[in-house]
């Protein structure tokens, strides 16, 4: 009997700031970027207007995101965190309800628990590290782009040297299309569940030349808001600050060139993830495979693109922690169903509930996420109590671990050991003024409810010391698939493998050997090919180089 339960397409990206698409007004909010693909979306699905990650950081988001809970309780504490076993995921969960589910792409877990309940992974950072793929170096130039000490993020953006069809991005979307079509010849009568996850635009910001032209150099905007405000000496903010400078970059030394260069660069990767969703979405909808899916647009957290003189995430700020969501059904893409935008806070925790309640799946009782299927399917605002993000690990130095809460137009932020924080976010967008130093009439009433939901909910000692034991799973599941590669294996920065192919016969095969360990065929064609055009590009003029032949 065939099981009719819809597919679930989950369509995540990494560091996509929630300013970043042109239905947003350039001059509010929104960044002067491109997004067809994503606005259509956005316009025809369940939005989502304030979504926030519960961790601004790559593994600890994804990790909350697939398990449905906070930080503290999945143990997603950093970068190189390992899943705690015996915690239920989302894959999982459905695997068990007799989905097929599969992963491609960036997972960005450490450890040998590699697969977090997912039947398949058939191309992604298998080996546990995240590969987010440099531009590869000239053939002598050596094997060492990137001292250790320093970062080079904001000083490399431009146009990609990497062939178009080898970027992680297009191997995602190819060999995304490729599951689903053999998934749906094979076994037609099982739902899916594929999570095609993209690595853009996450660093390097580097792109297609199409789409980086149209932002350098005159078509970038500057940062919406500069360093300044009540929280501009928190210890917080010169923490951060500090950090920075610990990887090379001054912020007070970084020129205004540097700066609009990189937002260039990160403006046109932007573009190019939209450019590549819509051609996955249209190769898809072309056989059919949308008819009975739910699609679901996010990203792992948030770009502070120079936003209080801060770059990257990790921080309480919106740019950092608010997030994209749209849920779109099968009958809000046809029309029979109206879209909605909808502007109660809400968590990508809630995304693990949600998409049982929408595929008729039991749930776990325990998640820290609430289930908004019926606001997806109704088009109406859920009644959500607070919405949290934390960052748990000592970012910014010990004891400025934060708990914070987004409930109504609030945002509230305390510290393990520092001052608190409390924004009006309606009414003042960036952050600018603490009302905790001086709250009165509603803002004294909002203060104390929310300091008294953190002192609840929250026990920053006893969260540290589970941050602490949880470290020994690093070492319980270390992950010894890169022993025996040698020293010629590497991903073009840090010396090792990161995306790999999962052949049907279970070897793992390294994806980017043609860029960072090639086989090279000459190293002379201008000395090979009497025709030899040189290394003009479409739309320059260049003299062209070796024989005319005649």
């Amino acid at each position: 009997m065939p099981d009719d339960r819809p597919n679930v397409l989950l369509i995540t990206s990494d560091e996509h700031s929630f300013r970043c698409f042109s239905h947003l007004d350039p001059e509010g909010r929104g960044e002067p970027v491109h997004t067809p693909t994503l606005d259509s979306l956005a316009e025809s699905s369940a939005a989502f207007d304030q979504t926030y990650c519960q961790v601004p950081l790559c593994t600890p988001s994804r990790m909350c995101m697939l398990t449905g809970l906070e930080q503290q309780d999945c143990g997603g504490w950093n970068n190189q965190s390992v899943l705690r076993p015996g915690i239920p995921t989302l894959p999982g969960v459905l695997s068990e309800a007799g989905y097929e589910t599969a992963i491609v792409g960036k997972l960005h877990f450490d450890g040998s628990r590699q697969f977090a309940g997912f039947d398949h992974r058939p191309f992604g950072d298998l080996t546990g590290i995240a590969g987010h793929q440099p531009d590869p170096l000239p053939f002598d130039a050596g094997r060492d782009p990137l001292p250790p000490d320093e970062d080079r993020r904001l000083s490399e953006p431009g146009v990609t040297e990497i062939p178009e069809s080898l970027l992680q991005d297009s191997r995602v979307l190819d060999e995304t299309v490729s599951f689903v079509r053999e998934q749906e010849a094979g076994a037609p009568d099982r739902p899916w569940f594929v999570c095609a996850s993209f690595s853009r635009p996450h660093d390097p910001w580097t792109a297609p030349r199409r789409h980086f032209s149209k932002y350098w150099p005159d078509g970038v905007t500057d940062p919406k808001i500069d360093r300044g405000g009540d929280a501009a000496d928190h210890p917080f903010t010169e923490g951060i600050v500090d950090k920075m400078r610990d990887k090379g970059h001054y912020p007070e030394e970084i020129d205004d060139e540097t700066v609009r260069r990189a937002r260039a660069g990160y403006f046109a990767c932007v573009d190019y993830l939209d450019e590549v969703i819509g051609d996955l979405l249209a190769r898809l909808e072309r056989t059919g495979a949308l008819e009975n899916t739910i699609v679901v647009y996010t990203s792992d957290h948030g770009e502070l693109g120079g936003e209080h003189g801060m770059w990257y995430k990790r921080t309480y700020h919106e740019a950092s922690a608010r997030v994209p969501l749209f849920i779109q059904l099968p009958d809000h893409r046809t029309g029979d169903r109206p879209a909605a935008r909808l502007d109660t806070p809400v968590s990508l925790a809630d995304l693990f509930p949600t998409l049982c309640g929408l595929t008729g799946v039991s749930a776990p009782d325990d998640l820290d996420g609430a289930d908004l299927s019926e606001s997806v399917r109704g088009g109406e605002n859920p009644e959500r109590g607070p919405v949290v993000c934390d960052n748990l690990n000592a970012s910014a130095g010990d004891g400025l671990e934060f708990r914070m809460v987004r409930d109504g137009r609030y945002k509230y932020v305390a510290f393990r050991d520092g001052p608190e924080l409390l924004f009006d976010v309606d009414a003042d967008p960036f952050e600018q003024r603490n009302l905790a130093t001086d709250a009165s009439g509603d803002a004294a009433a909002v203060l104390q409810r929310l300091r008294s939901f953190v002192d609840e909910t929250m026990d920053f000692e006893a969260a540290v010391e589970k941050r602490e034991r949880d470290a020994e799973l690093h070492e319980e599941y270390s992950l010894d698939v890169r022993r025996g590669l040698g020293e010629d294996s590497f991903d073009g920065r840090n010396g090792e493998v990161a995306n790999v192919y999962h052949m049907p016969d279970g070897r793992l095969i390294d994806a980017d050997t043609p860029l960072y360990n090639p086989i090279e065929v000459t190293r002379t064609p201008e000395e090979d090919y009497d025709d030899w055009p040189g290394h003009s590009r479409p739309g320059e003029t260049e003299t062209e180089t070796g024989d005319s032949g005649e």
